[in-house]
């Protein structure tokens, strides 16, 4: 049975936003907390299954995929190298992920991207950065950075203690769980906090991908503890 608390939004969160003269619900889904020994589609088909209705699009965060593909690792697990230590000092931390700043999550950028990749994206944001152009580094390392995720003192544990890629075949995800909860609802999987977002992977056109990322530019779902790791859009 789902446990969504329909037309409640997240403290500090709104529940209706409008896009293109159009009025949106964002409903937040509430879970357990999503361990790697979980499935997916057990997770989808126990708390969103039966809240979806027809029209309306299903939103699931990157985290929960890439940790039911077995993508999360905990920090001791990780053994930074040293070009590790020495780039993580120059990414700029936010109070909202600590992304690519510290060792362990560098290490981990390294080892998704390669590490000629990763090299040519921080020397060209260091001269681009001396000119104050920003986002330069993401553009070039691309969407396995920048959905690496890493430990805050709000992540709720024992995520806290760990870093979690990028989901895999995030379209294919997104195509296998429409079909899940019955085919007339779209599937958006999502990497979204309170400095922006990027879809990952979805059943929309790319016209829809980028009106999904401005009804989800406040971050509906939070950056702590909700638990709400998946939400419902319905035009209201």
């Amino acid at each position: 049975m789902t446990q969504a608390n329909e037309g409640t939004a997240n403290d500090g969160k709104a529940l209706e936003t409008s896009v293109d003269g159009k009025k949106y619900a964002r409903i937040p889904l509430r879970t357990r907390v999503v361990m790697p020994e979980d499935d997916i589609d057990q997770i989808v088909t126990e708390y969103a299954k039966d809240a979806v209705q027809p029209g309306d699009l299903l939103f699931v965060t990157e985290k929960i995929v890439a940790i039911t593909q077995g993508r999360s690792y905990r920090l001791d697990e990780i053994q930074p190298r040293k070009l590790a230590l020495f780039l993580s000092k120059y990414v700029t931390r936010t109070p909202y992920g600590i992304g690519l700043g510290m060792p362990e999550t560098m290490e981990m950028a390294l080892r998704e991207c390669g590490t000629p990749r990763i090299l040519l994206a921080a020397a060209v944001a260091a001269v681009t950065k001396a000119f104050g152009r920003k986002g330069d580094f993401y553009r070039i390392a691309g969407d396995k950075a920048r959905a690496i995720d890493g430990p805050t003192s709000h992540t709720i544990p024992p995520y806290n203690e760990a870093v979690v890629l990028g989901p895999k075949n995030p379209r294919q995800v997104a195509t296998h769980l429409k079909a899940l909860i019955g085919g007339t609802a779209d599937v958006a999987v999502v990497d979204i906090n309170d400095l922006g977002g990027n879809i990952l992977g979805s059943t929309l056109d790319k016209a829809g991908e980028q009106r999904l990322v401005r009804i989800l530019k406040d971050n509906p779902l939070g950056q702590g503890r909700e638990s709400t790791p998946m939400g419902i859009i319905r035009t209201v």
